[in-house]
């Protein structure tokens, strides 16, 4: 099991767009892809956890975070045989680690815990709250955003991730984000 969370490795730079739900990191994610003609890494557990909701209407449970996590880095390590000297991962198990630390009372799988911690990215853009909270299926703390978001910059800081915090517009937030990754691209 741990060889399924294990990052393979990449001679691309890995960015993660990393955050609080509904903080635009799928749309940055999709834009800077763009920006750099290469692939980006979509959030798996939207995909495995809206097609539990349309099958069951249940909500994300402790044994789904494992699968959840393994379905994230195959996506990861698959994609980044294909990305073009950047891989932009739209979240990573670091993100998955904070998810379940805060629905099920400070706890996370013990082996989760520990690739999250491993796995390497160059650097981490994290998004902050000053964009409309939008509804859809999954997302469920609107009035929790500020919370989520210092456990999302606590889990940085705690990990020791290099991070810079994305506040503003779409455009000031990409353009931002293409400052920081253009400079790991010239220093490659």
């Amino acid at each position: 099991m741990e060889e399924a969370l294990r990052q393979q490795p990449s001679d691309c730079i890995k960015v993660v767009v990393f955050g609080p739900e509904s903080t635009g990191k799928t749309t940055l994610s999709r834009q800077l892809a763009d920006h750099y003609n290469t692939v980006w890494v979509p959030e798996y557990a939207r995909t495995y956890l809206q097609e539990k909701w349309n099958n069951e209407q249940k909500a994300c449970e402790p044994k789904d975070l494992v699968p959840i996590a393994v379905g994230q880095m195959e996506l990861e390590n698959t994609l980044a045989k294909k990305a073009n000297r950047v891989l932009i991962c739209d979240t990573d198990l670091l993100e998955t680690k904070v998810y379940s630390e805060a629905y099920y009372q400070g706890s996370c799988n013990p082996l989760l815990e520990k690739m999250a911690l491993e796995n390497s990215y160059n650097l981490y853009f994290l998004t902050y709250i000053d964009v409309p909270w939008i509804a859809d299926d999954l997302r469920d703390k609107p009035n929790e955003r500020a919370r989520m978001f210092r456990a999302f910059e606590d889990a940085l800081q705690n990990a020791n991730k290099l991070y810079v915090i994305l506040k503003g517009s779409k455009n000031m937030r990409f353009n931002k984000a293409v400052e920081h990754i253009d400079r790991l691209l010239k220093d490659k």
